[in-house]
């Protein structure tokens, strides 16, 4: 099970982490799957850094076999989503960029890819150009958006995607995140919404 993620796809996100590049393909990185952390299971914090922020996104997992899947056949290759949370140690990849190194180890470090639970498209709406949805910290909303805001949309980043690596049954796509991203602190609470329907929740430790 692979897990690919989308990065700098909205653009109020990119303007918040002063992002001036001109996109003409998706930025993908990957993370292990290691990483994956589900059934509302406590998110530790890791002693290798002191600013762990949130990123909340819709997360896409992929049904079936497919190679250079075309972008018009691409909404054949899933039928569920979520919503989930890509943990950044926003530190470590700064100092990383800052070098011109790899900042995948700031992304892909154990329990990183929180993942919420899976529902069929059809049951938040049916659009996967068209879903809002949000994180709450504590009870009041930190992160809201929209996939209708995606610069690339999700059967683009499917077809981009496949014409590098076979797509296996289970493979999760993380879509990107919108503006709003910040750091989490020991004791929040985090809950990720779909529309109305509640598809994450856990704590900080």
């Amino acid at each position: 099970m692979k897990i690919i993620a989308v990065g700098m796809n909205y653009a109020a996100h990119n303007k918040e982490l002063h992002h001036t590049l001109e996109q003409k393909e998706p930025v993908i990185f990957m993370k292990p799957d290691s990483s994956l952390l589900k059934d509302g299971k406590p998110f530790f914090i890791p002693d290798f850094s002191s600013e762990i922020h949130y990123e909340t996104e819709i997360v896409v997992r992929i049904n079936r076999l497919g190679k250079s899947i075309a972008e018009r056949f691409a909404h054949r290759y899933y039928d569920e989503i979520t919503v989930g949370i890509d943990f950044t140690a926003r530190d470590l990849q700064n100092r990383l960029r800052e070098k011109g190194m790899p900042w995948e180890i700031s992304k892909a470090f154990d329990n990183s890819a929180a993942i919420g639970t899976f529902v069929r498209l059809d049951e938040v709406g049916g659009d996967i150009n068209n879903l809002s949805f949000r994180l709450e910290k504590n009870g009041k909303a930190v992160q809201q958006g929209n996939s209708s805001e995606m610069l690339f949309k999700v059967d683009a980043i499917i077809s981009y995607v496949s014409r590098f690596c076979t797509l296996k049954i289970g493979d999760l796509i993380y879509t990107g995140t919108p503006s709003g991203v910040a750091p989490v602190a020991i004791g929040d609470h985090l809950q990720g919404y779909i529309g109305e329907r509640k598809l994450l929740d856990f704590f900080v430790r």
